[in-house]
């Protein structure tokens, strides 16, 4: 048995001594991709909704730092059931064509809605004395700064989340 726990060892060490040997995990690039996509995606959609929708994002940030876990329970919650009746739809094949705008206009407000969570970190941050400008690369630098760590995904799906949530409570009210 001791045999066996040092040649599994030996073999574990081996794969992360040895540069020859891939195992398949270029997190570095996957992080590095992700970052970039989550800055630009935060800079892009916020700069239309400040653009376009001023008052809203005002008050879905308002919404989102009022009541965060609310927001964040809401938000987790609806994503599960949001993924369950997607899978579900894509199993009885015809209903992939609902399952693929469901997952498209999900998307869309998980984009919206981490974009007023940032937006209001940000704000608590640094306010908005000067403009949005300041506010939203903030945002946008904390969105790619959280995914490129790693763990810090983690975090920025709890705000995604957050925002998520009260996207959708502003809706179904």
């Amino acid at each position: 048995m001791i045999g066996l726990v040092q040649s599994a060892l030996f073999t574990g060490l081996l794969a992360q001594a040895d540069p020859g040997v891939d195992i398949g995990i270029g997190t570095a690039d996957n992080l590095a991709g992700g970052a970039v996509g989550a800055f630009l995606t935060t800079l892009i959609v916020g700069a239309i909704m400040i653009a376009i929708i001023p008052e809203y994002t005002e008050r879905m940030m308002g919404d989102v730092l009022e009541e965060p876990v609310g927001s964040f329970m809401y938000g987790v919650l609806a994503l599960v059931g949001i993924l369950i009746v997607a899978f579900v739809l894509v199993i009885t094949i015809v209903g992939i064509l609902v399952a693929i705008p469901l997952v498209l206009v999900a998307y869309l407000l998980w984009a919206i809605g981490a974009v007023i969570a940032y937006l209001a970190i940000a704000d608590r941050l640094i306010g908005r004395g000067d403009g949005w400008l300041k506010p939203l690369l903030v945002a946008a630098g904390l969105n790619g700064v959280l995914t490129l760590t790693g763990i810090g995904g983690l975090i920025a799906f709890c705000i995604g989340a957050a925002g998520f949530g009260a996207v959708l409570k502003s809706i179904l009210r």
